[in-house]
Protein backbone atom coordinates (compact mmCIF):
# COMPACT_ATOMS: atom_id res chain seq x y z
CA UNK A 1 0.00 0.00 0.00
CA UNK A 2 1.46 3.37 -1.01
CA UNK A 3 0.89 6.02 1.64
CA UNK A 4 1.12 9.77 1.58
CA UNK A 5 4.54 10.80 2.85
CA UNK A 6 3.02 13.24 5.33
CA UNK A 7 1.01 10.43 6.93
CA UNK A 8 3.75 7.93 7.59
CA UNK A 9 7.01 9.87 7.77
CA UNK A 10 6.40 11.61 11.09
CA UNK A 11 6.42 10.43 14.65
CA UNK A 12 7.47 11.07 18.19
CA UNK A 13 7.40 10.00 21.77
CA UNK A 14 4.48 9.23 24.07
CA UNK A 15 4.42 12.60 25.85
CA UNK A 16 4.92 14.70 22.70
CA UNK A 17 8.17 16.35 23.84
CA UNK A 18 10.12 14.72 20.97
CA UNK A 19 8.96 14.76 17.35
CA UNK A 20 10.66 13.75 14.14
CA UNK A 21 10.26 13.84 10.39
CA UNK A 22 11.92 11.52 7.87
CA UNK A 23 13.14 13.22 4.70
CA UNK A 24 12.44 10.35 2.30
CA UNK A 25 9.75 9.77 -0.33
CA UNK A 26 8.52 6.68 1.48
CA UNK A 27 9.10 4.78 4.68
CA UNK A 28 11.97 2.29 4.52
CA UNK A 29 10.94 -1.35 4.94
CA UNK A 30 10.07 -2.33 8.51
CA UNK A 31 11.32 -5.52 10.17
CA UNK A 32 10.50 -7.23 13.44
CA UNK A 33 13.17 -8.34 15.89
CA UNK A 34 12.28 -11.04 18.40
CA UNK A 35 15.61 -11.11 20.29
CA UNK A 36 15.65 -11.05 24.06
CA UNK A 37 17.13 -7.52 24.11
CA UNK A 38 14.25 -6.16 21.99
CA UNK A 39 11.72 -7.98 24.14
CA UNK A 40 13.26 -6.51 27.28
CA UNK A 41 13.68 -2.97 25.86
CA UNK A 42 10.13 -2.86 24.52
CA UNK A 43 8.46 -4.75 27.34
CA UNK A 44 6.70 -6.69 24.60
CA UNK A 45 7.11 -9.72 22.36
CA UNK A 46 9.23 -7.96 19.70
CA UNK A 47 10.15 -4.56 18.32
CA UNK A 48 9.48 -3.16 14.87
CA UNK A 49 12.22 -1.07 13.32
CA UNK A 50 13.34 0.52 10.08
CA UNK A 51 16.82 1.40 8.89
CA UNK A 52 17.69 4.68 7.20
CA UNK A 53 20.58 7.10 6.70
CA UNK A 54 20.91 9.09 9.92
CA UNK A 55 20.99 12.39 8.02
CA UNK A 56 17.39 11.98 6.72
CA UNK A 57 16.00 11.93 10.28
CA UNK A 58 15.14 15.40 11.65
CA UNK A 59 14.52 15.14 15.39
CA UNK A 60 13.27 18.00 17.57
CA UNK A 61 12.94 17.93 21.34
CA UNK A 62 14.84 17.00 24.44
CA UNK A 63 16.73 13.80 23.58
CA UNK A 64 18.91 11.87 26.00
CA UNK A 65 21.48 9.29 24.95
CA UNK A 66 22.18 5.97 26.60
CA UNK A 67 25.45 4.42 25.45
CA UNK A 68 25.69 0.66 25.49
CA UNK A 69 28.61 -1.53 24.51
CA UNK A 70 27.39 -4.47 22.42
CA UNK A 71 28.64 -8.04 23.01
CA UNK A 72 30.81 -7.61 19.88
CA UNK A 73 32.43 -4.49 21.39
CA UNK A 74 30.70 -1.82 19.29
CA UNK A 75 29.07 1.31 20.71
CA UNK A 76 25.29 1.53 20.48
CA UNK A 77 23.84 4.98 21.15
CA UNK A 78 20.17 4.81 22.10
CA UNK A 79 18.20 8.07 21.74
CA UNK A 80 15.11 8.51 23.89
CA UNK A 81 12.82 11.25 25.13
CA UNK A 82 14.29 12.93 28.20
CA UNK A 83 10.81 13.15 29.73
CA UNK A 84 8.80 9.98 29.01
CA UNK A 85 11.85 7.84 28.08
CA UNK A 86 10.32 6.48 24.89
CA UNK A 87 13.15 5.07 22.77
CA UNK A 88 13.13 6.76 19.35
CA UNK A 89 16.19 5.48 17.45
CA UNK A 90 19.73 4.24 17.81
CA UNK A 91 23.02 4.26 15.95
CA UNK A 92 25.89 1.82 16.19
CA UNK A 93 29.62 2.30 15.61
CA UNK A 94 29.51 -0.84 13.43
CA UNK A 95 27.32 1.03 10.91
CA UNK A 96 28.30 4.73 10.95
CA UNK A 97 25.69 7.07 9.49
CA UNK A 98 22.83 4.56 9.80
CA UNK A 99 19.87 5.08 12.15
CA UNK A 100 17.51 2.35 13.36
CA UNK A 101 14.15 3.95 14.07
CA UNK A 102 11.57 2.33 16.36
CA UNK A 103 8.66 2.07 13.93
CA UNK A 104 6.18 1.96 16.80
CA UNK A 105 6.91 5.68 17.34
CA UNK A 106 5.53 6.57 13.90
CA UNK A 107 2.33 8.62 13.99
CA UNK A 108 0.74 6.07 11.64
CA UNK A 109 2.48 2.89 12.80
CA UNK A 110 -0.72 1.07 11.87
CA UNK A 111 0.25 1.52 8.20
CA UNK A 112 3.60 -0.28 8.33
CA UNK A 113 4.12 -3.60 6.61
CA UNK A 114 6.69 -5.91 8.23
CA UNK A 115 8.92 -7.36 5.50
CA UNK A 116 11.01 -9.72 7.62
CA UNK A 117 11.64 -11.19 11.07
CA UNK A 118 14.98 -11.72 12.79
CA UNK A 119 15.77 -13.78 15.87
CA UNK A 120 12.67 -15.87 15.20
CA UNK A 121 14.00 -18.64 17.43
CA UNK A 122 13.24 -16.29 20.36
CA UNK A 123 9.71 -15.38 19.23
CA UNK A 124 6.85 -16.02 21.58
CA UNK A 125 5.12 -19.34 20.81
CA UNK A 126 1.77 -17.65 20.17
CA UNK A 127 3.20 -15.53 17.31
CA UNK A 128 2.86 -16.95 13.80
CA UNK A 129 5.11 -15.56 11.09
CA UNK A 130 3.46 -15.84 7.67
CA UNK A 131 5.22 -18.25 5.31
CA UNK A 132 5.41 -15.47 2.72
CA UNK A 133 7.57 -13.23 4.98
CA UNK A 134 11.30 -13.98 5.26
CA UNK A 135 12.57 -14.90 8.71
CA UNK A 136 15.84 -16.04 10.24
CA UNK A 137 16.41 -17.93 13.51
CA UNK A 138 19.03 -15.35 14.53
CA UNK A 139 20.45 -12.33 12.69
CA UNK A 140 19.98 -12.41 8.94
CA UNK A 141 23.08 -12.64 6.72
CA UNK A 142 24.27 -9.08 6.13
CA UNK A 143 23.75 -9.10 2.35
CA UNK A 144 20.23 -10.57 2.62
CA UNK A 145 19.26 -8.16 5.38
CA UNK A 146 20.61 -5.10 3.52
CA UNK A 147 18.55 -5.97 0.42
CA UNK A 148 15.47 -6.44 2.60
CA UNK A 149 15.60 -3.34 4.79
CA UNK A 150 17.66 -0.57 3.19
CA UNK A 151 15.69 2.31 1.68
CA UNK A 152 15.12 1.90 -2.02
Amino acid sequence: MLMEASEILRGGCLCGAVNYAIRLDRLPPVYACHCLDCQTWSGSAFSIQCVMPEDVLDVAGDIEIYERKTPSGHRSLQRFCAHCHARIFNTNSLRPGIAVLRAGTLTRSDLVDVVGHIWAKRKQPWITIPDSVPSWPESAPTADFAVLVMPR
